[in-house]
């Protein structure tokens, strides 16, 4: 029988690794220039960090969780998501003793037992961010700036919408959850099964349903948003004006309340309408009761989590993107083929990215492959050349070729690269 992956967890194949760690770098950089330092937490972790964190009444915890019990007789889970190990580790190492406003990021892989689908997997990846440590609703305006200049202005993901709520917090969530009980109190039959569960449990989820009934029963119901204390209407007030002076699009989602529960006041989601019903690629909010849940001080914080699988789907396709950038040896015959592994040796060692054939091909073959790894330059290196002292150096963009001193090769490549990063930032 032949072996297969399990299914919701695809491969990541060689061809398409060189997006994702273009779109990893660009967030890296952009983090760090926003001031925050990556933070890696285990992969798994005890269940009870996830009951506690996200909470009993959400479809991960109920439903959607890989939970197993080790020869230690521990429950461990694989992290369906990563607000709630970061905040384990920044209680279990006091971080705040260190740093009295803390901003981290994370970057890996996911688990969570759904339905697979375009766009939907049990093992994805998210790039995230917490703020933890400040009420001001600056801090919120930062965040959304940071995400949004991710996503178009780093990415260039076309066409995107942001979408931005406030879901109150402990004084006037009690009035939110009144008004919508209210309202459905005898409207209850119409909605789907989980959510009859969610009236008693999180009936705010509700709003969060995609089933047709559901969310047609939603529409005419209490919004959150009508019925905030003076508090939050204010933060939530300021936060607006301030994505106003960044001059940052934004619509308000009356319906938006996220999937956990541990999110209070702003709420917010950036979604691509080309993605169909699968179109959030990224989402997060305010999170300022959740380290005290989890047995610490009472703690604001914020953060958002983007999904790398569903930005991949935004971007180009690999063969519309990035510029030609590299060096290809060609070789023909064996003395040609030592000192081009010579060279190559040493434009690998002054940082360009270098390729060869050795499994002596064809000059033809040869040109095939360079063509096929796009790279920038080809040096051309036979018999001939070696006579003269020379190699042929190809520019694959522009189409053209000229003779440079074999002892030169090194040095004048190295220059040309160096004039790629000034001109266009990338080789």
């Amino acid at each position: 029988m032949q072996l297969k992956g399990v299914r919701g967890a695809p491969d990541l194949l060689p061809q398409e690794s060189a997006r994702w760690q273009r779109v990893e770098a660009t967030t890296r950089s952009l983090l760090q220039r926003y001031g925050y330092a990556e933070i890696r937490t285990p992969v798994f972790e005890r269940t009870e960090l996830f009951v506690r964190g996200i909470g009993e009444g959400t479809d991960i915890v109920e439903k959607e969780m890989y939970t197993f019990t080790d020869q230690g007789e521990v429950n461990l889970t694989l992290r369906p998501e990563g607000t709630a190990p970061v905040v384990r580790a920044y209680l279990e190492h006091q971080m705040a003793t260190q740093f009295p406003f803390v901003k981290v990021y994370y970057l890996g892989p996911m688990f969570r037992r759904e339905r697979p689908q375009s766009g939907r997997y049990r093992q994805f990846h998210q790039i995230g961010v917490e703020a933890i440590g400040s009420h001001q609703p600056a801090v919120d305006a930062e965040v959304i700036d940071l995400l949004w200049a991710l996503m178009v202005e780093e990415l260039r993901i076309p066409d995107l919408q942001l979408r931005l709520n406030s879901i109150g917090d402990a004084a006037c969530r009690p009035t939110i959850r009144d008004r919508l009980l209210r309202y459905m109190a005898d409207r209850s039959s119409g909605l789907c099964h989980d959510c009859q569960g969610r009236l008693t449990r999180n009936p705010l989820r509700i709003m969060d349903c995609k089933q047709a009934g559901c969310q047609s029963l939603v529409a005419e119901a209490p919004k959150p948003i009508e019925s905030l204390c003076e508090a939050c209407a204010a933060h939530f007030a300021e936060v607006r004006s301030l994505l106003d002076i960044l001059k940052i699009p934004y619509t308000i989602d009356d319906r938006l309340v996220r999937g956990l529960e541990y999110y209070t006041k702003t709420a917010f989601e950036v979604i691509n309408p080309r993605l169909g019903a699968q179109n959030a690629l990224a989402g997060g909010g305010r999170f300022d009761g959740l380290i005290e849940a989890m047995g610490g001080p009472s703690t604001p914080g914020i953060g958002f989590a983007v999904g790398l699988e569903r930005v991949m789907a935004s971007l180009p396709s690999a063969s519309d993107e990035g510029a030609l950038h590299g060096v290809y040896v060609a070789t023909i015959g064996r003395e040609a083929q030592r000192i081009g592994m010579g060279l190559l040796q040493e434009l690998r060692r002054r940082g360009m990215r270098g390729l060869m054939d050795l499994e002596a091909r064809s000059l033809k073959g040869q040109m095939r492959q360079a063509n096929k790894e796009r790279v920038r330059y080809c040096v051309i290196l036979g018999e001939d050349e070696l006579r003269q002292g020379q190699v042929m150096l190809r520019d694959m963009v522009k189409a053209d070729q000229g003779s440079v001193a074999l002892e030169q090769i090194v040095e004048h490549l190295v220059g040309l690269e160096a004039v790629c990063e000034r001109e266009h930032g990338t080789p």
